[in-house]
């Protein structure tokens, strides 16, 4: 088996660093299961970076996996939480470009898995229109990959993975356990038996007011200030697996 992931931030895995901070991640996760259960048999590669958009995963992302030598037999893909949080997001330029992804992997005939992106409207200042573009983009996926009998997993509609004890201090990012929780779901989907991460049932933090301003002054304002100026916080960030690597157990 040769797995290879594309994506943004959420395939890349940030919010799960290791100790030296390079990210790891529920891709990382998924290839470490599939060595498992495969008996350590799986390649690896992961072209997924922080802040990309929808188009650039389905054109330069996926040119470099499928162009991978040998070929990949399984990919992974998500991507569009960076179009749905700017003004000019268009649903149907997304599911364009989803389709024409799905079409080119079943064309190379390489197995595709989509994913919804994990839900992080209750935690933030703008989290209900982002819900509202996010489910609106789920659902039309959803049909999309049912239309293509392409597998598809939504982390999106965990309802567990809502809660904050899986998020990171920036409440956009899953942290070390929310990615567990999702290469739980992504091994489940690909009939891999796995264990169900599932955190216990704490009372929710309060909200302070130094503790939200402290939160809007490390987190909301640099990525305001990122949209004004331009600039992606992938900007000159190279792919952490651009070539297959043996993926351990």
């Amino acid at each position: 088996m040769r797995y290879v992931a594309i994506g943004d931030s959420f395939t890349e895995g940030m919010g799960d660093e290791r100790p030296d901070g390079s990210p790891r991640g529920w891709a990382d996760l998924v290839a470490a299961g599939l060595a498992a259960a495969n008996g350590g048999d799986v390649q690896y590669a992961n072209f997924a970076i922080r802040g990309r958009l929808l188009e650039p995963i389905v054109t330069t992302q996926l040119d470099a996996a499928l162009a991978l030598s040998p070929a990949p037999t399984l990919m992974t893909l998500n991507g569009g939480g960076n179009d749905m949080m700017r003004r000019s997001s268009d649903l149907q330029h997304l599911l364009d470009l989803t389709e024409r992804a799905i079409l080119r992997c079943a064309e190379a005939g390489v197995r595709l898995v989509v994913l919804s992106g994990a839900d992080p409207s209750e935690h933030l200042p703008f989290g209900k229109v982002l819900r509202e573009r996010a489910a609106a983009l789920t659902d039309a996926v959803r049909e999309l990959t049912m239309r293509h009998d392409v597998l598809f997993v939504n982390c999106f509609g965990d309802v567990e993975l809502r809660r904050a004890p899986y998020w990171s201090a920036d409440r956009l990012h899953l942290n070390a356990d929310g990615h567990r929780r999702v290469a739980g779901l992504v091994l489940t989907a690909l009939g891999t038996a796995g264990e169900e991460h599932r955190l216990p049932l704490t009372p929710a933090a309060s909200r302070r007011l130094l503790a939200e301003a402290r939160y809007y002054r490390q987190h909301v304002l640099p990525w305001v200030g990122r949209r004004l100026r331009g600039t992606s916080s992938g900007d000159g960030r190279a792919a952490k697996y651009p070539d297959w690597t043996a993926a351990p157990a």
